[in-house]
């Protein structure tokens, strides 16, 4: 199998994983952890296994001058965005969680345009127009009554917010990216989000009854940390290093749909008119604001 090969299935590997993480993880909250516990449970072991492989990765110093960048990168990044994804996830349904989070590259190009002055044309502005009425429509609408998602609009708010700070987090990191070795950006990066989460989930964190866990709670809590959080980015990595950036980008349509279904068939979460219009209009919507426009021949 050559390296291209090994390389799609690398970037299906980590879009598979992530879309199995949005019925997997709310399968453990809040039952056996809590929202807030989780994440600090992911940014603990994240750290940890990225501070193992970085003996394998260049020696790098930090440059004093990039101290406050890395520390907002991690706010946004590893700290309040993870918050509020979990917090959403609890609160919300996993369908709802992986049509919401395909809206990242629209909050991108918003992003982009507002602090580097990004240009934008007629086709993006319709693509956010009509992404962002779609996952609206979500918060607005979703009206189901389950047990397990007590609130479903605000969880919904909240998955968003984590799309716009999830968004701005590429923004501020996108030079760190390029200047540090990716091993020795995330072990700092996760660090500091132990430091960040803690005040918020220490209370979360010290209730799991660990040896009341089940089966179920630990390959659910080791798929959230191991899979979500680690593996992902060394599949991605590996990926960028065979593909373009813009083909293993283009796996953000397949991830939604990937867990749309795992949540269909394992009886998790059920489609309804909402959310299907919904999904189709934030699809639509990341499409246009992501397709390149190819100018006019002379």
């Amino acid at each position: 199998m050559n390296k291209r090969t090994l390389a799609i299935a690398a970037a299906i590997g980590a879009t598979t994983i992530y879309g199995l993480n949005h019925t997997i993880a709310k399968g453990v909250m809040p039952t056996y952890v809590n929202p807030f516990g989780l994440v600090v449970l992911r940014v603990i072991g994240a750290a940890f296994l990225f501070w193992i492989v970085s003996f394998f990765g260049p020696k790098e110093q930090i440059n004093k001058k990039d101290y406050l960048r890395i520390f907002v990168c991690a706010i946004l990044g590893m700290g309040l965005n993870m918050l509020a994804f979990f917090k959403g996830l609890a609160l919300s349904t996993p369908i709802n969680s992986a049509v919401l989070l395909t809206i990242t590259p629209i909050m991108v190009l918003i992003l982009s345009t507002i602090l580097i002055k990004e240009k934008i044309n007629w086709q993006k502005i319709t693509g956010i127009v009509i992404g962002l009425a779609g996952a609206l429509g979500l918060i607005l609408f979703a009206n189901e009554i389950r047990q397990d998602a007590p609130n479903i609009p605000l969880g919904n708010f909240y998955i968003l917010l984590n799309a716009i700070l999830y968004g701005s987090y590429l923004i501020v990191a996108k030079t760190l990216i390029e200047k540090y070795h990716p091993f020795t950006f995330m072990k700092w990066l996760f660090s500091l989000g132990i430091i960040i989460c803690l005040p918020f989930g220490y209370h979360e964190f010290v209730e799991i009854e660990w040896a009341q866990l089940p089966f179920e709670a630990i390959w659910r809590i080791a798929f959230v940390v191991i899979g979500t959080t680690f593996c992902t980015y060394l599949f991605n990595i590996f990926a960028l290093t065979q593909l373009k950036a813009s083909t293993v980008s283009a796996f953000i349509y397949v991830q939604p749909l990937l867990g749309i279904l795992y949540a269909v068939i394992t009886g998790q979460d059920q489609l309804t008119t909402v959310k299907i219009v919904a999904a189709c209009m934030v699809f639509l919507g990341v499409y246009l604001s992501s397709k390149k426009v190819t100018p006019p021949k002379s």
